[in-house]
């Protein structure tokens, strides 16, 4: 008869501590997730996160909307014009942009006599007095009344479509301050050296000759000169930009083709090579 074999049972002590943690971790993991969620809930009742476009939004930046910037420019070139014998091919034209409540041809009736046709529009000013629905104010050159400005509210729903919000309205130019220059102007120059070096520069610059303008170059200077040819008749002044240790603002006197003058504003970069002043860009941002 065969002996059975003795199992080999040990026994280890355990604290009453760890049991109760084993046992109740479940439950405490439950209520830890539960209460997660409700603290994330009530943080975002009481203070949503702002996505960057409602960022941006609340920072008074508007988003460019050039669908709707092209609708209204549109309008505005149908609107006002018109032609003597040929009503019909205005109203055509304003048919598209035909907005909810607007009287047909968007409430105007053009003279009987003499016609009138846009030269050139342009968006001026736009303000977004709520969402989606922008005012566009637009600068319409027109022959014979000249220069007109109108704003024109447009609709552009979340769908994609366009249309007019209202009448437009004739107003004035946007109000505007007095001209600032682009970079702050400091000291006169001094170094006689340095202004002869800009004098030429720009005198090569505006005429243009770009083998001769080479000479006084900084190597991989960014230069791209106006093409019409112009010339410098004096430097009438050179001054240390305030905003940038290595530019200068010279302020010249040009004639263009056809005896025009101007007075003329350029920044230039420039730089002091082993006691040789070099320029590195002319109205552009050296790289």
């Amino acid at each position: 008869m065969e002996r059975s074999r003795a199992a080999n049972v040990s026994l280890r002590a355990t604290p009453l501590w760890r049991i109760r943690v084993f046992q109740d971790l479940p439950r405490w993991l439950l209520r830890a997730t539960a209460a997660a969620g409700l603290i994330a809930s009530a943080r975002f009742a009481i203070a949503p996160p702002r996505t960057q476009a409602a960022a941006r939004h609340g920072a008074g930046v508007r988003p460019a909307d050039p669908e709707a910037a092209g609708f209204a420019s549109l309008f505005a070139r149908a609107y006002l014009t018109w032609q003597q014998g040929d009503p019909e091919a205005r109203r055509r034209a304003l048919e598209q942009f035909g907005g909810s409540g607007l009287e047909l041809e968007a409430g105007t009736q053009p003279p009987q006599q003499g016609s009138q046709q846009v030269l050139f529009e342009q968006v001026v000013q736009e303000r977004e007095p709520q969402t989606d629905l922008h005012v566009y104010s637009i600068a319409v050159e027109t022959e014979p009344q000249g220069l007109l400005y109108l704003t024109v509210p447009v609709l552009h729903r979340p769908g994609g479509a366009l249309s007019l919000a209202g009448y437009p309205a004739f107003v004035g130019p946007p109000i505007s301050t007095p001209a600032q220059p682009l970079l702050q102007a400091g000291e006169e120059v001094q170094e006689a050296a340095l202004r002869t070096v800009v004098e030429r520069a720009l005198r090569n610059y505006l005429a243009p000759a770009p083998g001769d303008l080479a000479a006084d170059l900084a190597p991989g200077a960014r230069v791209s000169p106006p093409a019409q040819g112009l010339t410098l008749e004096s430097l009438q002044s050179l001054t240390w930009a305030v905003a940038a240790s290595d530019a200068v603002i010279a302020q010249v006197a040009v004639t263009g083709p056809g005896g025009a003058r101007y007075t003329l504003a350029y920044e230039l970069q420039v730089r002091d090579v082993a006691g040789r002043w070099e320029v590195a860009a002319i109205q552009m941002e050296a790289t």
